[in-house]
Order: structure tokens, then C-alpha cells, then sequence
């Protein structure tokens, strides 16, 4: 799929790199400011327990 998608990317290499490189990187800040966020509602990772008090 990735090799797929780069070689449908226009320009020569160093632009395909670069396009890749971009294009990565919008996927991730979208992922940690929309996908993330809405996908800790529905987990449990966000339960902390550090700074609890354990009971003998």
C-alpha cells in the first residue's frame, strides 16, 4: 500500500521524500489533536493509579 502510494506521488525522488515526509506528519498532529483525545474516552489507560493510598 505505502509503495503504492509513493509511486502515485508526482515529482522526482527528492519530492516524493519530502511529500511523504509531510504528508506523515499531518497524519500524525491529526491523530494527537482529534483521534487520540476522542479515543481516551473509551479507554481505561486514563485510570491512574499513582499517588493512591494502598489499604493493608
Amino acid at each position: 500500500m505505502y509503495g503504492w502510494i509513493f509511486r502515485h506521488l508526482p515529482g522526482p525522488l527528492w519530492l516524493r521524500i519530502m511529500t511523504s515526509l509531510v504528508l506523515i506528519a499531518v497524519a500524525l498532529v491529526l491523530m494527537v489533536q482529534f483521534l487520540f483525545p476522542w479515543m481516551s474516552e473509551y479507554t481505561q489507560f486514563t485510570d491512574s493509579t499513582i499517588g493512591a493510598v494502598s489499604q493493608p
